[in-house]
This record gives structure tokens, C-alpha cells and sequence, in this order.
């Protein structure tokens, strides 16, 4: 027996879906693309989104529409609050826009922003902090919305790690100006690859679908506002008005999307219920920090730190689960700062012991959609007789 990190989701539906989509011949982005982006936006509340090719790009579009805004948009050198833990695109499109990186440490026991540090990190040069709730574990967005609001700051929710989980009863994801997701393999629900960038504002819609699509004109709604549509329609087919990508998604994933929404509330459910059957295993063992819940985590996988007082090392730890052939890696990307990148990011930190701790001492293993009760058990032999 083995304890893998990720699971596939896929059954007939999807397999029917791609089946359909080749049968169509039809594989550039199309109807099934376009009707994912509705349902996506019908299960989250919100009023657009548009998909990408990745959770990745999802953040860089989203990131560039900020700046092409017609008001109150970013500008190269201005300030934003970034978690020391996340993965690397959440970064990136920071950084390739020419934006100051301020991290901020993390509480060790939820992973999520200090909001002590949090408070005491945001300035007059602030002009937006990025949430990331992380590995399905809903970051405070109470405290965090109120800085904003409190401060003219824009809020950016990178809730790639975390679809479907909720704080105060609302799904995390919604809370953002702008709000990012990640449909790839291991995540909540799967596309192969995929990501979308969801939000109530119009504009920012308008310019996310032109920006993923060349920066032209095409699929724009009659009345956008973010050009002046002019007489001539062979020049408008193809005008450029943006510096854009090409990070279209196919049909293929649209329509694995469009069976994979339907199953989302029943794979948070079985995440849920593997998760509750983890913390009562290993909520006493105090060698190890586990993920302290905040409001209704989605779990992405299970988190282990190795604590201060324990008798046990990480590398003792990770020859135990070799042995049983338990897989495991580096919580998310691990303290960003630690990484060799971080000499080419413009940055300032204050304070990053606790993700440096949680880099060097941590760990996850694997959840998913299944009844993983076998595979729990089987880590919580190997780690008993260490």
C-alpha cells in the first residue's frame, strides 16, 4: 500500500465530455469555455469570470488588469503585502510588473498572515495586499478586509490552494477586487490545467478577457469599457489595444469544467470528513503542529511541522514515511525568501521567523475526494513508532 499526494476526479462524465469535445472538432476556446465561466461565477456569487490555461496565469492577467485600469490603478514601485509562504506565481506577476514585494511572516499554527505583523507592515505607499488562504485554510478576512477599507487598499485573493472553503459562511475567493483559481490535476476540482480570475467589477472583466487573449478587441461586449469600437470591422477584427498574452484555455478543459463544478460540493465534503478523521488521529501528539482550522477549511492536504520540543528531526520523519512509501513535499512553495529567486525581487521583510521555521520543519501530505481513512492510518503507524 502506498499513501499517493493527489488523486484523479475523473469518471465517465468527464471522460464522455472530452469524448464530445473531440467529436465537435472543435478544440480552440469556444462555448464550453464560455459557459464554465457562468456556472463558476453562479457557484461563487459573483458576477464575471473569465478562464485561463492556469492558476498561474490567472494571477498575471489579473495583476495586468490592475494596471491597465482606467482609475485608481497600480504603477510600477508601488507597495504590496504578500504572505512569506505561498507558491511562486503568486510573486511573479508582483514582480514582473515592476511592484515592491512587502512579506509579511505567518502564523505558524493556521500558515496564514500574522495579523499582528499584517497591521504593523501596511504604510502610506501600501496600495494592495494579497491574500492567499493557504493549502484550503480561509486566511482572517474580517480583520484583513476591514485594513483595506480602513486604508483605501486593494485586495487581491490568490485563492488557488483553497476553492471551496468559506470564512463567516462565504467562500473564500469572493472577498478580492479581484480573485484567482486553479483547476490543475491535484487541486479542488480538475481541468488538467486551468485557472480563472473572478470579480464584480466590469472593467476589470473587460480588460482580463482582453488582456488573456492577445490584448485585442475580439469577445468584447458591445459598449466595453475599456475601448471605442470604430466603423471599419475587418481593422476590428484584429485590433490590439493592450500589451496581452495568449493564455486561452481549450474546449477540452471548458468542458471537463462544466462536469466537475457539478462535483464540487460533494469533493469538499469528502476532503472534510478525511480531515476530521486526521486531526482526531494526531491532535494529541505533540510532536507535530498541525493546521489549525479557521472557519471551514477545503483542505488541500495535511500539514506537519515538526515542533520545537519534539525528540524527532524532519529528516527521521521523512525516512519513516519512505519506508511505507508515504509521499510528501514542501508546504506550498515554502518561505518565498528562502528561495534562490528572491535576489532578483525587488522586497523588504520585517519579520520571517515562523516561515522560516515552517520551511525548514514542515511538510504535507496528500488529501483528496476519497476515502482516504486506509491511508491515514497507515501515516499515523509510521510516524507512532518513530
Amino acid at each position: 500500500m502506498s499513501y499517493e499526494l493527489a488523486h484523479s476526479t475523473f469518471g465517465e462524465e468527464e471522460k464522455k465530455a472530452m469524448h464530445d469535445v473531440i467529436d465537435s472538432d472543435m478544440f480552440s476556446m469556444g462555448k464550453n469555455v464560455k459557459e464554465f465561466e457562468q456556472q463558476f461565477a453562479d457557484f461563487f456569487g459573483k458576477d464575471y469570470a473569465v478562464m485561463v490555461n492556469s492558476g498561474s496565469s490567472a494571477n498575471l492577467i489579473a495583476v495586468a488588469a490592475l494596471f491597465h485600469r482606467q482609475e485608481n490603478s497600480l504603477k510600477a514601485g508601488d507597495e504590496v503585502i504578500v504572505p512569506c509562504i505561498s507558491w511562486a506565481t503568486t510573486f511573479y506577476p508582483l514582480h514582473q510588473y515592476g511592484l515592491k514585494l512587502k512579506f509579511v511572516d505567518i502564523d505558524l499554527k493556521t500558515l496564514n498572515y500574522d495579523i499582528e505583523e499584517l497591521k504593523k507592515a501596511i504604510s502610506p505607499k501600501t496600495k494592495m495586499i494579497v491574500t492567499v488562504s493557504v493549502l484550503g485554510n480561509p486566511c482572517h478576512f474580517d480583520e484583513i478586509e476591514r485594513l483595506c477599507q480602513q486604508n483605501n487598499i486593494i485586495l487581491f485573493d490568490d485563492n488557488c490552494e483553497s476553492m471551496g472553503a468559506k470564512y463567516n459562511g462565504r467562500y473564500t475567493g469572493t472577498y478580492g477586487l479581484v480573485n484567482t483559481f486553479s483547476t490543475f490535476f491535484s487541486h479542488h476540482i480538475s481541468t488538467m490545467e486551468g485557472g480563472l480570475v473572478v470579480t464584480d467589477d466590469y472593467e476589470i472583466y473587460c480588460l482580463a478577457k482582453s488582456l488573456r487573449n492577445h490584448g485585442w478587441t475580439r469577445d468584447q461586449d458591445e459598449g466595453s469599457p475599456i475601448y471605442e469600437k470604430k466603423d471599419d470591422d475587418f481593422f476590428e477584427a484584429y485590433r490590439f489595444i493592450l500589451p496581452g498574452y495568449n493564455v486561452r484555455p481549450g474546449e477540452l478543459q471548458g468542458a471537463l469544467g462544466l462536469t466537475q463544478i457539478k462535483k464540487l460540493s460533494g469533493f469538499i465534503e469528502q476532503r472534510r470528513k478525511n480531515a476530521a478523521y486526521f486531526v482526531e488521529k494526531f491532535k494529541n501528539d505533540t510532536r507535530f503542529i498541525i493546521q489549525q482550522e479557521v472557519g471551514e477549511s477545503s483542505w488541500f492536504s495535511f500539514t506537519m511541522i515538526i515542533a520545537k520540543q519534539a525528540d524527532i528531526t524532519r529528516k527521521q520523519t521523512f525516512a519513516a514515511l519512505d519506508q511505507h512509501d508515504i509521499k510528501y513535499r514542501i508546504i506550498t512553495g515554502g518561505n518565498f525568501l528562502e528561495h534562490d529567486v528572491i535576489k532578483y525581487i525587488n522586497h523588504e521583510v520585517t519579520k520571517s521567523d515562523n516561515a522560516s521555521y515552517a520551511h525548514n520543519n514542515g511538510f504535507f501530505i496528500g488529501n483528496a475526494p476519497v476515502d482516504l481513512t486506509e491511508s491515514i492510518d497507515l501515516l499515523y503507524r509510521a510516524l507512532h513508532l518513530l
